[in-house]
């Protein structure tokens, strides 16, 4: 058995783990208000929610950028702008909620918030993983 593509499978995997944890330190310095991690902790579901929609839209750009790119470091270019068109998304989402302050919201534990971030970081993420080409 050839083990190239178990070698490829790992370099991806390790890759993914990368571009998250990147891409979740870039959103927990644009929260100014809360720590994601301090507030899951003490049991904040709405931060969770919003938290895991990141993740997972992350997730589905690097999964269609590992699908459609014909090398390691072309997965990786698409799945960094991935990441910085999910916080292009997070911005806009505050900006456009004008009657309340989604990071807020988030804050005091607001569920319908935190859904309906989880709702716009995965569906702008089939978005962004559908346009790679």
């Amino acid at each position: 058995m050839e083990m190239g593509p178990f070698i490829s499978t790992f370099i991806y995997f390790i890759i993914a783990i990368l571009v998250v944890l990147a891409g979740l330190a870039v959103f927990e310095t644009l929260t100014r208000k809360y720590r994601d991690w301090e507030e899951i902790e003490n049991g904040n579901a709405a931060v969770a929610l919003s938290v895991s929609g990141k993740i997972i839209g992350i997730c589905i750009v690097l999964s269609f950028a590992i699908y459609h790119s014909v090398s390691i470091w072309e997965t990786v270019v698409w799945g960094v702008y991935g990441v910085v068109l999910q916080v292009v998304a997070y911005l806009v989402f505050e900006v456009l909620t004008r009657k309340f302050s989604v990071e807020v919201k988030l804050k005091e534990n607001n569920t319908a918030v935190g859904i309906v971030s989880l709702a716009v970081s995965i569906g702008l993420a089939f978005v962004i993983g559908a346009s790679i080409t």
